[in-house]
């Protein structure tokens, strides 16, 4: 393809994206879906706009690399170490599961052995770019679901390798040997031991000789040569160039450098990353897709079901609450990207024909497109099945009158109910996560692990009775599904939310929360309080500053319209003068020294109104009191007098203007 042709379809590509994607995002849709329902429109199955497609693909190799590898730096590793066990668990049940489902379908429709293995393989794998990219926007990373669907994910795009190496073998007509495969699968898991370990000690020396340079271009081409040199070894390995970038970016994520790689790479993502869901829908056979349409509605439902349902089961029997188990299921019901890789790969080696390839691709890209949709009811179908798993109402719970639900044992969670036993308070906590609830009661809280979303639960911690709600969990859908729900039990109680954004108040209060905490506010009003604090402002104006902020409903951060009223008090603090302490350390070069030496009035207009030496008051010190060490000395003048005042007072650069 030439240059011409190229720059074309590129402005065909994205002229089509805009009104599209603008479309999805009215219907409150992911703009994934409208990337690949504009590579169906334009490419040769539909409009044939464009029907030779070899520049866009190139593009989307480097969109699916840059795309996971800005998800891997978004992971943390060690949060992925921490619950390896769980992944570990869950993970290869999944693969287990799904594997076994493949074959044995395989084996139904009279594939060989071998390739109803393969087929195991490709059916195994969900779409990280897709789901991980979701969860972002969703703002569900760091939710139960979220951390198990990363975790899944992440083990399946390590499974890969094992599956890629083990490919030529089931290409092979005559048997393989028991020994050759489990040298394969010793082989990779060696490899993958190699690329984590060598590359986890090295990279962070690396990124530091880096920084060093202080040449921003520097420093963007070099984290890309690194992180896409082990990209190019695990596709000079056999795998695929996508995964040796995801785990590039796992291994950035735990230096001190990831949000300035993050800052540095994201546009480049967000533009090459468009081209890889937009040639997903260009592979999409329409004609091949209605000649058997009924055939490949059946396996598409079937594709969807039965890796849902593996999931459901696997999530519920790991003690979880059935809608995180829901969740989890319909976030991995599709099918990867990551199985067109073993597609072409299983194609070197005619394990499936040129038929069978195209129809499954088909039937990929929709299991795709359907998995968003599915997501966006998902709410509604777990709100309409009860919890069913029996309770026991423990002693603690019966006595339970005027008490405090506590929902989420996080940090928030553990702060408050920490806070509330000091108290004597009497509290309950609903926590999803069953090794958080093992290591409370361990603790000897009062906890019940359930899902607060369902009205079993809220009336099994006995919500009617309950004085305060605190809702400190971090999945926003849950969250709004918690709010609606403690009112419609008791419109009567008290509700405390904990939310992330300042854009989610307004909607959470008119659900019915009667105070709501965004992290982020509350990060701000801290930063304010203490820049506040460097100009000597007295804690409780600072303090009714802050609370001024809240009662204008966090307006000033929310509309630019806010008027300067709130600060109006700071500004004429400032112009006036204020009282302040200073402390005398021994390495302070005014000790030892009177008031006339060190001269404060002359040199910075600040006056020394008292000073309070070992529990005694000393008021108005003449000039030839003596400062000695652990003195407290009272000050009074301008803001920028006794700035430079504390300067002189207690730096020991100073000591030439003391003398």
């Amino acid at each position: 393809m030439n240059e011409a042709h190229l720059f074309k379809d590129i402005l065909i590509v994205l002229a089509f994206a805009i009104p599209i994607i603008y479309f999805f995002n009215k219907l409150n849709l992911p703009s994934i879906i409208g990337f690949i329902v504009t590579g169906v429109l334009i490419g040769p199955s539909f409009l044939k706009i464009i029907t030779s497609f070899e520049g866009i693909n190139q593009l989307a190799e480097i969109g699916v690399a840059l795309l996971l590898f800005t998800i891997g730096i978004e992971i943390s590793f060690n949060n992925f170490i921490k619950n390896f066990k769980e992944i570990l668990l869950i993970g290869s049940f999944q693969v287990l599961g799904t594997t076994a489902i493949g074959f044995l379908s395989g084996v139904i429709f009279g594939f060989n052995i071998q390739q109803s293995i393969f087929l195991g393989f490709l059916i195994t794998q969900s779409s990280s770019s897709i789901i991980l990219k979701m969860l972002s926007d969703r703002d569900e990373i760091e939710t139960p679901h979220g951390k198990i669907t990363t975790g899944v994910l992440v083990f399946q795009d390590l499974m890969v390798l094992p599956m890629m190496l083990l490919i030529p073998i089931l290409g092979v007509s005559e048997q393989a040997s028991i020994i050759e495969i489990l040298y394969r699968i010793f082989i990779s898991l060696v490899l993958i031991l190699a690329i984590f370990f060598i590359a986890r000690f090295l990279m962070p020396h690396l990124l530091f000789q880096l920084i060093q340079i202080q040449m921003r271009d520097v420093f963007i081409i070099g984290v890309m040569v690194l992180s896409f040199g082990i990209a190019f070894i695990t596709q000079m390995l056999g795998l695929s160039f996508a995964i040796g970038a995801f785990i590039a970016g796992l291994i950035i994520s735990e230096t001190d450098y990831t949000h300035q790689v993050i800052g540095d790479i994201k546009p480049f993502k967000e533009v090459f990353t468009s081209f890889f869901f937009i040639s997903f829908g260009m592979f999409l056979n329409f004609d091949d897709l209605i000649s058997r349409l009924s055939d490949n509605l059946i396996l598409i439902i079937s594709i969807i079901v039965l890796k849902a349902l593996i999931m459901i089961i696997i999530v519920l029997i790991s003690k979880y609450p059935f809608r995180i188990a829901l969740l989890t299921g319909i976030y991995l019901a599709q099918i990867g990207e990551f199985s067109f890789v073993m597609l072409l790969k299983g194609e070197e080696y005619s394990l499936l024909n040129e038929s069978i390839s195209k129809q499954f691709i088909s039937i990929s890209i929709l299991t795709m497109l359907i998995s968003p949709i599915l997501l966006k009811i998902s709410p509604f179908i777990s709100s309409k099945i009860p919890d069913f798993e029996k309770k026991k109402s423990d002693d603690f719970l019966n006595q339970l009158k005027n008490h405090v639900i506590i929902i989420g044992y996080g940090l928030n969670g553990r702060n408050v109910s920490k806070v509330l036993k000091e108290a004597h308070i009497p509290y309950v906590i609903i926590e999803t996560n069953p090794k958080n609830v093992l290591q409370a009661r361990k603790e000897g809280e009062k906890i019940i692990n359930g899902d607060a979303t369902k009205r079993e639960i809220l009336e099994f911690a006995h919500i009617k009775q309950a004085k305060i709600v605190v809702v400190a969990i971090s999945d926003p859908m849950a969250t709004r599904i918690i709010v609606r729900l403690v009112k419609d039990l008791n419109k009567e109680i008290y509700l405390i939310v904990r939310t992330r954004y300042v854009k989610d108040v307004e909607e959470l209060v008119n659900l019915g929360a009667d105070e709501v905490i965004p992290e982020e506010f509350e990060t701000s009003i801290q930063i304010l309080s203490r820049v506040l604090k460097k100009f000597h402002i007295p804690n409780s104006v600072i303090l009714a500053q802050a609370n001024t902020l809240r009662m204008q409903s966090y307006g000033i951060f929310r509309d630019v319209r806010f008027t300067e009223h709130a600060f109006d008090q700071i500004n004429q603090i400032l112009a006036q003068g204020t009282i302040d302490t200073v402390f005398i350390s021994d390495e302070s070069p005014v000790v030892n020294k009177s008031l006339k030496e060190i001269d404060l009035r002359a040199k910075t207009s600040a006056t020394v109104i008292s000073v309070i030496r070992d529990n005694q008051f000393v008021p108005n010190p003449s000039g030839e009191f003596t400062i000695r060490q652990n003195d407290l000395l009272v000050l009074f003048g301008t803001h920028n007098a006794i700035d430079r005042a504390i300067e002189i007072l207690t730096r020991k650069d100073n000591q030439d203007e003391t003398t």
